[in-house]
């Protein structure tokens, strides 16, 4: 059994189900690499519910005023966990994806490098508490890249959440390296179906 989600507690059976639900797809996007496809999970109503809820619940307790899900199963994620959250959502995108004045980080993937740009009129400003979502934490390259737009806007990262952690990769350390709390609701080895 693979180390349990960083910094929490874990709930087995949940964990057990939610990774019954994620596909392992070798050598995607390029070899060596084996892609955590969390469409099965989306792809079920009643793990998609409990999974979002469990992210939610977590983090009730920080008080978020604002999610920040990062492009794009960020996204998918992050919209239900700011409903259960009573809070907004702000889209944390790709280069070139949004419209006016933006606000930009460039950051290394685990395979490449990319940038990733926030609206700057997006509802983050001095002290407002903010709560990071995205599905996967590897390198926690473009969660940093979320965190340095958020806290440049003047935000407070309250935590991050992922679905899925992959603790062979330095993802969760470098989010404590940052000060932020991470909680991922299940981890993958490397070679673990």
């Amino acid at each position: 059994m693979p180390p349990g989600p960083p910094d929490a507690q874990r709930d087995d059976r949940l964990e057990a189900r939610i990774k019954s639900l994620i596909r392992a797809v070798p050598d995607f996007p390029i070899p060596g690499i084996r892609f955590r496809d969390v469409m099965g999970l989306v792809e079920d109503a009643d793990g998609f519910r409990e999974a979002t809820a469990a992210l939610a619940d977590r983090f009730r307790d920080a008080e978020p005023e604002v999610v920040v899900g990062i492009e794009a199963r960020g996204f998918i994620f992050g919209v239900p966990v700011a409903q259960e959250l009573d809070v907004g959502f702000v889209a944390v995108r790709k280069a070139g994806k949004l419209p006016g004045e933006v606000r930009g980080v460039d950051y290394d993937l685990e395979y490449g490098s990319a940038r990733l740009e926030m609206q700057a009129v997006a509802p983050i400003r001095a002290g407002t508490r903010v709560l990071v979502i995205d599905d996967l934490l590897a390198t926690g390259g473009s969660a940093a890249a979320a965190i340095e737009l958020v806290r440049g806007m003047g935000g407070e990262v309250v935590g991050a959440g992922f679905v899925v952690d992959l603790p062979e990769l330095p993802g969760a350390e470098r989010m404590r390296e940052l000060g932020v709390e991470v909680f991922a609701l299940c981890g993958f080895l490397g070679d673990e179906e």
